[in-house]
């Protein structure tokens, strides 16, 4: 089988913007998300990781150098198909302003019917990404790969995985420099685990006891 890591990107300050980021340009990772991706990073010390793939974007680069700094032999391979969602007229605009349009009500509770303007759909990015890993498994067979990406790919993929329908993926949470796992052959997939996040919670109780201290 073929062990896939699925690893979302660490926070940014984009969303105290109120706008929806997508695939706008120049979204680095903050203090706060350097921190995350270094705990990440060292969570990861001793996985052996065959393949390292990420978005394009700078905030999941950003994420996957903290891993590949403690496994110097791999190398980060961009992918597009598990990219951010793309949409189009939607992207860098005002949350608060989308928020009161008909399609933002089908994106929240239908989204397998949703349709961005100029845009993706919510089904072909589902389509799009599941055929990105299903494709990595073809290539990597009995390999680990490690891919970061962002929530809303990653839910997308583990509700296809899981047997949800699209219109249920939010309900999973993924939150930011978390790991999910999937494990992928010839048979039934296997969702190992979903929203891993104790080298976070193990960084902040570290927080906590430096000012108790």
């Amino acid at each position: 089988m073929t062990q896939i890591l699925l690893i979302r990107h660490a926070v940014n300050d984009f969303v105290k913007t109120g706008k929806l980021a997508g695939w706008t340009p120049g979204v680095h990772l903050n203090d706060e998300g350097k921190a995350q991706a270094e705990a990440l990073g060292k969570r990861l010390i001793d996985t052996p990781i065959d393949y390292l793939y990420a978005s394009p974007l700078e905030r999941t680069m950003e994420t996957a150098e903290a891993i590949r700094q403690h496994h110097p032999n791999l190398q980060i391979r961009q992918t597009t198909e598990l990219g951010e969602v793309r949409y189009g007229d939607w992207e860098g605009m005002e949350i608060s302003k989308l928020t009161g349009r008909k399609m933002w009500e089908i994106v929240q509770h239908y989204p397998s019917r949703a349709e961005f303007p100029n845009g993706e759909t919510m089904r072909g990015v589902q389509t799009r990404a599941v055929n990105a890993i299903e494709q990595l498994v073809s290539e990597h067979p009995r390999e680990m790969v490690v891919i970061v990406s962002h929530a809303d790919i990653i839910k997308m993929v583990l509700a296809h995985y899981l047997g949800m329908h699209l219109d249920e993926f939010q309900r999973i949470v993924i939150a930011p420099a978390s790991i999910s796992s999937l494990n992928l052959g010839f048979g039934r997939p296997y969702v190992g685990t979903m929203n891993d996040v104790g080298h976070i919670m193990q960084m902040e109780q570290a927080r906590r006891q430096e000012k108790i201290v």
